[in-house]
């Protein structure tokens, strides 16, 4: 086996859908933080929710989805106290 090839499959092996779409998520509310806008806030926190709780439960872990929910009570909570 290639010496590149198994370090990158090391690394890559550990991870799973749910640390990617975890990792996409900081990414893009870091990105809307600059916006200052809570409604923009709340529209990505549901987004994302969705996209976890809808994901398949066998491509990330529980608590992942339980995560997803959590966003899904909270973002609608953010859109109705923004200005």
């Amino acid at each position: 086996m290639i010496p590149l090839q198994s370090l990158v499959d090391g690394f890559l092996l550990d991870y799973h859908l749910g640390h990617v779409l975890l990792a996409v998520f900081a990414v893009t509310t870091v990105g809307a933080l600059p916006l200052k806008s809570q409604r923009v806030l709340a529209i990505n926190l549901a987004l994302f929710g969705l996209i976890f709780a809808i994901a398949p439960f066998t491509t990330m872990s529980a608590p992942f989805i339980f995560f997803g929910l959590a966003l899904l009570v909270i973002a609608p909570l953010l859109w109705t106290t923004a200005e």
